[in-house]
């Protein structure tokens, strides 16, 4: 966990960016800001503890920076979009490239401060869990050497890609994954396989953890995330 967090802000709006860094600075962060989508990827990206990207930017829009940020840089950093476009059709799309919040323009600087505090705090939390091979969540625990879930104690086996599943959603705890963002991340590029799949191990999932299977749970029309 870092002493200072970094918060890279990436919006055409100049003052926008002005009263961001200025506001959150003031919260104690680091803050750097761009105007464009193509001057966020010339950033050290994986230096960064959270990014606010507008959506409507220039040549790039802050979706096509999100995806190319997770599908090809591998960059996990939590992302809140920042827009004026809040429709269903766009949150569908923002979370299916990943993204972990949405802020609604205009936004209240309180509001985003306040938003900004829990993601990173519960960001820093899972990274700091994971620097042991076991990551605790209520009453079960995930051993990444093993591969296998522990629940109260006792060792439940799972499959390769069950286990798979579970750790990213439990290492993303509140993160929505849509299904094609879980096919994309747990299933090779050459394997053919369908939406079904996912719900077909997830309910898998959710039987072997018995009463627990609550934590995995389902968005309707958006996708799955882990919440204890």
């Amino acid at each position: 966990m870092r002493d200072i967090f970094r918060i890279l802000v990436a919006e055409d709006e100049e003052d926008i960016c002005e009263i961001l860094q200025f506001n959150l600075e003031s919260e104690g962060y680091k803050v750097d800001v761009v105007h464009s989508a193509e001057d966020a990827l010339k950033k050290k990206l994986a230096t960064y503890d959270l990014f606010l990207l507008d959506v409507m930017m220039g040549k790039m829009t802050g979706f096509a920076l999100a995806q190319k940020m997770r599908k090809e840089l591998d960059i996990t950093t939590p992302i809140v979009f920042l827009t004026a476009r809040n429709n269903e059709n766009d949150l569908l799309t923002g979370f299916s490239v990943g993204a972990d919040d949405y802020i609604a323009k205009p936004f209240s600087i309180r509001e985003l401060q306040a938003r900004v505090r829990t993601i990173l705090k519960r960001s820093s939390h899972l990274a700091t869990t994971e620097e042991s091979s076991v990551l605790e969540l209520g009453n079960i625990g995930l051993d990444n050497k093993t591969k296998r879930l522990i629940m109260d104690g006792k060792k439940v086996e799972l499959t390769r890609k069950e286990f798979e599943i579970i750790l990213l959603l439990a290492k993303n705890q509140g993160r929505i994954f849509s299904r094609e963002e879980i096919l994309d991340r747990i299933w090779a590029d050459d394997v053919i396989v369908t939406d079904r799949t996912v719900d077909v191990n997830m309910t898998r999932l959710r039987k072997k953890l018995g009463g627990y299977g609550q934590y995995i749970r389902n968005k309707a029309g958006y996708g799955y995330y882990f919440e204890v």
